[in-house]
C-alpha cells in the first residue's frame, strides 16, 4: 500500500466517522477474500495491514486431519497482491464499511429511549412521518401524531424517542409527539431547576393536541415548583405550549395527601370538601353549584384528567345533590312488594301494612310529592346551604 492510498485511507475514515483501525480492519477481511478466491491460495490464511508503513502482507498454517492449524505461519503473500486484489475486494470492503456505519448508528442511539430528539420533516403523509436526525431518519408513525397536527415540510419538529429498533438497514428509531414524556423532556429544557432536579414532575397526564396536567414537587423551600415552571410573564411555559402547537398546560403542586392532591389537581375549580374511600379507590368531591361545570370541564375532560393525575376515581357533586342526597336517604320508606294485578295484568305496588293498591304512574308521582315536602321541610331549617 501506497503513502497515498494510506492518506486515501485516512480521508475515508474522517468522511464515514469511522476509526482507522476499524477501517484498516475491514480492508484486511476485504483482502482476505479476495486472497482466498485467487487459484492455489491456502485454505487456513489472514492478512496483516502494518498501520504505521501501510504494509500488506498475507499468513498462513498448515491444517491437520482435524481441522486445526499445526506448525508455524509462513508468508503466502502474492507478487502483486496489492494491485491484483484491488478490485476484488472493493465491494467486499464497501459492504463492511456499511455495516460498520449503521453499528455506529445503531449504538449512537441504543438505549436513548426516553430522549427527546429534534428533526427536520422529511417526508409526512396519512400514515407516517420522517424526520431527518442528522446522520439518521426517525419514523413518526400516525398512532404517534397529535390529531389535525400537520407540520410544514422542511420545518423542525421535537419528538419522543419511544424505541430504536436494529435491523438489516441499520437503526429504526421511533419517535412520538403524544408521549407524556415528552411534557416531561419539554420542561427539562426549558425549565433549569428541572433539570438540575430541585423541581420533580411527580405525574403527569395528557390528551394530545388538547390538554396536559403536570404536578410538580420543589425540592428546596425555597422554591416555589409551579412559578419555576410558569416562569416569568408565563415565558418558559409559553414555550413548551408553542413547541405542542397551542396545548393548554395546567401546573398543579403535588401533595402527599391524597385529598389535597385531587382538591389541587381539578384546578382552577375551587373545591369545598374531599372524602377519600381508600377501600373503593374513590375520591368523592363536593364543589359549589357553580364551580360544577368548571370541575368537571368540557365533556368530562378537567375530572378525567384530574383522575389519571392522582390515580383516584372521582366522583364529583354538587353542594345542592349532596344536600338532596342526604334528604333522600332520611325519607322513610314503605314496606311492600310488586305484584302482578289479577285483572290488568300491571304491575303494582302492594303496601305489606295494607291499603290499596298503586300502579307504576302513581306510585311514582305520590313518592316524587313526599320527596318535595321533605325537601321544603330540609330547606326551612336551614340544611341546605346557600349558593
Amino acid at each position: 500500500m501506497t503513502p497515498d492510498m494510506l492518506e486515501a485511507l485516512q480521508a475515508l475514515a474522517s468522511d464515514k466517522g469511522i476509526s482507522v483501525d476499524a477501517l484498516l480492519a475491514a480492508l484486511a477481511d476485504a483482502l482476505e477474500s479476495a486472497y482466498k478466491g485467487m487459484p492455489n491460495s491456502e485454505e487456513y490464511a489472514w492478512v496483516t495491514i502494518n498501520p504505521d508503513t501501510a504494509e500488506i502482507q498475507v499468513y498462513a498454517q498448515k491444517l491437520d486431519e482435524d481441522g486445526e492449524p499445526v506448525g508455524e505461519p509462513f508468508d503466502v503473500t502474492p507478487d502483486g497482491f496489492g494491485r491484483i486484489a484491488a478490485q476484488k475486494a472493493k465491494q467486499v470492503m464497501m459492504q463492511r464499511i456499511r455495516e460498520v456505519e449503521r453499528e455506529l448508528k445503531y449504538e449512537e442511539y441504543a438505549g436513548r429511549e426516553g430522549d427527546i430528539v429534534t428533526g427536520i420533516i422529511q417526508q409526512n403523509d396519512a400514515r407516517y412521518t420522517l424526520l431527518d436526525l442528522g446522520r439518521v431518519e426517525a419514523l413518526l408513525p400516525q398512532a404517534e401524531q397529535v390529531p389535525f397536527e400537520r407540520p410544514d415540510a422542511n420545518s423542525r419538529l421535537k419528538a419522543y424517542i419511544i424505541e430504536v429498533r436494529k435491523t438489516a438497514k441499520g437503526p429504526q428509531i421511533v419517535v412520538s409527539r403524544t408521549h407524556p414524556g415528552l411534557i416531561k423532556r419539554l420542561f427539562e429544557l426549558e425549565v433549569p431547576e428541572i433539570a438540575d432536579g430541585v423541581v420533580e414532575i411527580k405525574a403527569c397526564a395528557r390528551e394530545p393536541g388538547h390538554r396536559t396536567k403536570i404536578a410538580v414537587l420543589s425540592n428546596d423551600i425555597n422554591v416555589d415548583p409551579v412559578g419555576a415552571c410558569v416562569g416569568a410573564r408565563g415565558a418558559r411555559v409559553r414555550m413548551v405550549v408553542n413547541e405542542l402547537r397551542g396545548e393548554k398546560i395546567d401546573i398543579v403542586p403535588f401533595a402527599d395527601d391524597p385529598a389535597d392532591f385531587v382538591a389541587k389537581a381539578l384546578s382552577p375549580a375551587k373545591i369545598k370538601e374531599v372524602t377519600i374511600d381508600e377501600e373503593a379507590g374513590m375520591a368523592v368531591v363536593v364543589v359549589p353549584d357553580y364551580q360544577l361545570s368548571l370541575a368537571i370541564g368540557k365533556e368530562g375532560q378537567n375530572a378525567r384528567l384530574s383522575a389519571r393525575l392522582t390515580g383516584w376515581r372521582i366522583d364529583i357533586k354538587s353542594e345542592t345533590q349532596v344536600a338532596q342526597e342526604a334528604a333522600f336517604a332520611e325519607m322513610d320508606w314503605a314496606e311492600g312488594e310488586w305484584v302482578v294485578d289479577e285483572e290488568t295484568g300491571e304491575q303494582v305496588w302492594k303496601p305489606a301494612e295494607g291499603g290499596p293498591a298503586l300502579s307504576a304512574e302513581d306510585w311514582a308521582a305520590e313518592g316524587s310529592e313526599l320527596a318535595s315536602s321533605e325537601q321544603d321541610t330540609v330547606t326551612a331549617e336551614g340544611v341546605t346551604p346557600s349558593a
